[in-house]
């Protein structure tokens, strides 16, 4: 039986710090002190991946590779590979509470390539040089194609790989060797920063762990088109000769996006993938386990059906249900890797098929109080939660809680929400926290921005909205001991502890 315990939503880029976008340095630890301190077990955060056009997690250019922006200059002066000078004057941003995302790219890349030169140029000694020749070789089955994506993307002035001249879309030999070699630095650069990432990144893990804090990370289902993976492995997914994607993913129209969700990227072939035992979903897995103790698969329910659009439809209207591979996946992964711990991410329009499915893998399910409020009897509210699940405020693409009683709820709503935590005003999101704390979910999960009763000002995402997303920091000072005290209070009053 798993224990009950409980922790906080908040994303790396949120934590504060003086690059403009939070960092896996000292206010990362610093953070992990703090969820100690309030009697904490779990860190979730979104996924890590090297970001793409729009800045989004959920679009990358590499289902494996991580997000430069995250590297700590700091730990890089520690490790001599630059001085203060190299960055003390740059200006990473006006704002303190909003990431510039044009900004810290532009002024990253320009110190992370100054750390390259000043790597080639140190004498490193035995270990440094075993450790980073290790890790290019245990990466190699997605690193080399990740840094000839980056490198060779850079050259065509950062365009997709649709757009790039026709011999190296293709990846015809003789344009690789090419490529290869004329782009022999640009391509160490991009193996150098991975192993700068993934070697802070697993110190920081070590530590949270050390401290019995476990992070959950989060796997969004699908790839970009903009990416490696499907530029160096087209076929595996749905594409026509020319290796454009047939069709993309998305959602049907409901009652929030009346043309549905155009999301864009590319669809597996399941059977091709099924044809080599689900070799790439395994390997995606198991380096997943590796950055994290616990992982929330984003979008569970397209494994047992999704939402195909045909490819260069402006709108998801004209999408259709079709079948994914369901229990067989998950059967090879658990063959191969044994028992994980996952969540699924289980929102949106649910079948009967796909509740028997999630029931069939095992994996406990995400209750969001949020949503509690607009029906009868919402399988939201607490008193139908289940021990075998993980109960939210919200997430990432929902308003704070504050956000939506003063944006969006509406009267029968607050009316409801008021009856239900028995209040007399809507105006602390700690009551909304109390509620889930309570519940008989075996791990309860509060947003940053809902401990801290922020309002709509704080909210991460908007769904199919592009720009001003995923920008929200935490203020300096927020993380006080009186806010760990209060909340260790409540977590120990509910047996999360």
């Amino acid at each position: 039986m798993k224990k009950r315990s409980s922790g906080i939503l908040m994303h790396i880029s949120s934590l504060e710090g003086k690059f403009g976008i939070g960092s896996i340095g000292e206010e990362a630890y610093k953070f992990v002190d703090f969820l100690v301190k309030a009697g904490q077990k779990y860190w979730q955060i979104l996924p890590l991946g090297h970001t793409s056009y729009g800045d989004s997690p959920y679009q990358c250019f590499s289902a494996f590779a991580g997000n430069p922006h995250f590297i700590d200059l700091d730990i890089l002066v520690d490790d001599g590979l630059l001085s203060i000078e190299d960055y003390i004057n740059e200006d990473f941003g006006a704002s303190e509470e909003k990431v510039d995302y044009g900004l810290i790219f532009e002024k990253r890349n320009k110190i992370l390539k100054t750390a390259y030169k000043n790597f080639k140029n140190k004498n490193l000694n035995r270990h440094e040089s075993f450790e980073y020749e290790r890790f290019k070789n245990e990466n190699s089955f997605w690193l080399d194609d990740y840094s000839d994506y980056m490198a060779i993307k850079e050259t065509f002035d950062l365009v997709s790989w649709k757009e790039w001249d026709e011999d190296i879309r293709n990846r015809e030999e003789k344009a690789l060797r090419k490529y290869r070699k004329e782009l022999k630095d640009e391509i160490e650069y991009y193996k150098f920063i991975q192993f700068l990432f993934v070697k802070q990144w697993k110190e920081l893990k070590d530590y949270a762990n050390y401290n019995g804090i476990e992070i959950i990370g989060d796997l969004p289902i699908y790839v970009a088109e903009d990416s490696a993976d499907m530029w160096s492995n087209p076929k595996m997914f749905k594409v026509d000769e020319n290796n454009n994607p047939k069709v993309v993913a998305g959602c049907p129209p409901d009652a929030f996006a009346i043309t549905g969700q155009l999301w864009g990227n590319p669809i597996y072939d399941w059977e091709a993938m099924d044809k080599d035992n689900y070799k790439w979903w395994i390997s995606r897995i198991r380096e997943s386990f590796k950055l994290y103790d616990m992982i929330r698969i984003d979008h569970f329910r397209g494994f047992e059906s999704y939402w195909e659009i045909p490819y260069g439809d402006e709108t998801a209207v004209n999408g259709k249900w079709v079948k994914g591979p369901g229990i067989k996946l998950f059967n090879a992964i658990k063959k191969e890797l044994g028992d994980l711990n996952i969540i699924a991410e289980d929102l949106g329009f649910m079948t009967d098929e796909v509740i028997e499915f999630r029931d069939e893998t095992g994996f406990p399910g995400m209750k969001v109080l949020q949503f509690g409020f607009g029906g009868e009897d919402s399988t939201d509210l607490p008193h139908n939660y289940v021990k075998n699940s993980i109960a939210y405020t919200g997430t990432h693409d929902n308003e704070t809680i504050m956000g939506w009683v003063n944006t969006m709820a509406t009267k029968e709503e607050k009316e409801k929400a008021l009856a239900y935590l028995n209040v007399k005003n809507l105006d602390d999101s700690y009551d909304f926290i109390r509620e889930i704390w309570g519940s008989v979910s075996f791990l309860a999960i509060a947003t940053m921005q809902d401990l801290l009763n922020l309002g709509s000002e704080a909210r991460m995402n908007i769904p199919s909205v592009l720009g001003g997303n995923w920008q929200w920091r935490i203020k300096k000072d927020q993380l006080t001991d009186e806010l760990a005290k209060k909340l260790k209070d409540l977590t120990k009053l509910y047996g999360r502890i």
